[in-house]
């Protein structure tokens, strides 16, 4: 099993921050910034299972064609690998998880 080294480029972080901070702001009364924080945490330490525990898959959206996937609980994650560095370019939430060329993301 290799060690490898994980870079999470700015656009994941802040898809997986953002997703958080809108559930925070539609819940406001019942989801606070400890909730907030350890969704976030939770997200982001999947994200160290990648390739060591989460199985590659082939993409299923057509922008996330040229990477690799990996998939747990409700995150998908497009990274690409180069030596003993995995880089993670982009996150989606499952709820997001649709193929809209008309959307920017």
């Amino acid at each position: 099993m290799a060690d490898y080294r994980y870079i999470i480029k700015p656009r994941a972080s802040r898809k997986i921050f953002s997703f958080y901070q809108n559930v925070a702001k539609k819940y406001r009364h019942t989801y606070d910034k400890g909730d907030l924080k350890h969704d976030v945490q939770n997200a982001v330490f999947s994200i160290f299972r990648i390739e060591n525990g989460l199985l590659r898959r082939e993409p299923t959206l057509k922008r996330w064609s040229c990477y690799h996937m990996a998939h747990k609980d409700k995150w998908y994650f497009a990274y690409t690998i180069d030596g003993d560095t995995i880089f993670i370019e982009d996150a989606c939430h499952a709820q997001n998880m649709r193929n809209s060329e008309s959307r920017a993301q």
